[in-house]
């Protein structure tokens, strides 16, 4: 059965599901197919009706529909293959931006198991500014390790993350594919991040970052640059996360700080 028809036909509006002049019709057509692959009614690579199907469903033209397919694919919500038809997308990776946890423990807590693959780890110098986030001196050693984080096969962050080498020796020889990085800190130099500074800055997509993250050069991403804190205080990380804008969500949870006046 026509997963979008027989949904009409289970609410009752069949041949007659006209959206309302209330909204153009793309945008009510847009809505109604988001909010049902949110809700999980249209689950991930569910092939969709043709366009020429859905206009007949929704009762709009060919071209509605296509404009409304246009905007579900800007959010990442369809994909389309050519030669095969648009399916639903996979769902995107919720980033909690309220506590500390790293792409490994983010990605197990939704039932998704991530893969790692270490594009470069190396000892570099400090520049003044990672001295200045890493209470280093400039010029002291620390590791780089460059890595794309994956999950259900498709590249989702290209991280960028330095360490103090005093603090962390040997972390560079650890298996840095297959490891949390936070869980080595924590099992072999008692350095895990308890406590981090971030920022979020929507960016575009480099050749370079294009290429690593499977995306067309000029793509949205979100640049999320972090210095984290050990237990001790010192600073054991400072990292320059590049995250697909189609495959990740950042959710943050906020608290009135004291009682006041509303907005």
């Amino acid at each position: 059965m026509d997963p979008v028809a027989g949904h009409a036909q289970h609410t009752g509006t069949g041949g007659t599901a006209r959206p309302t002049r209330a909204l153009p019709a793309y945008l009510q057509i847009e809505e109604e197919l988001a909010e049902r692959i949110e809700a999980g009614e249209l689950p991930p690579e569910t092939r969709l009706p043709t366009e020429r199907d859905l206009a007949a469903t929704f009762g709009v033209s060919r071209m509605t529909i296509r404009a409304a397919l246009a905007r579900l694919e800007q959010r990442g919500l369809i994909l389309r293959r050519q030669g095969s038809g648009t399916y639903i997308a996979q769902p995107r990776l919720r980033q909690d931006a309220t506590h500390l946890r790293g792409f490994f423990e983010e990605s197990i807590g939704q039932g998704v198991f991530p893969v790692s693959r270490v594009i470069e780890r190396a000892e570099v110098h400090a520049t003044p500014h990672l001295a200045r986030e890493l209470g280093l001196r400039a010029g002291e050693t620390v590791y780089m390790v460059v890595r794309v984080r994956s999950a259900s096969g498709i590249p989702v962050v290209l991280e960028r993350s330095y360490f103090p080498a005093r603090i962390v020796p040997g972390l560079l020889e650890r298996d840095l594919e297959r490891s949390s990085i936070y869980r080595l800190m924590e099992r072999h130099h008692r350095a895990r991040p308890v406590r981090a500074r971030q920022t979020l800055e929507p960016v575009t997509a480099g050749p370079v970052e294009a290429h690593l993250l499977d995306v067309a050069s000029g793509s949205p991403l979100m640049l999320v640059e972090r210095t984290a804190w050990d237990a001790r205080g010192r600073a054991v990380e400072h990292a320059r996360d590049l995250y697909r804008g189609d495959r990740s969500r950042f959710v943050t949870e906020l608290t009135l700080e004291r009682a006041g006046p509303g907005r």
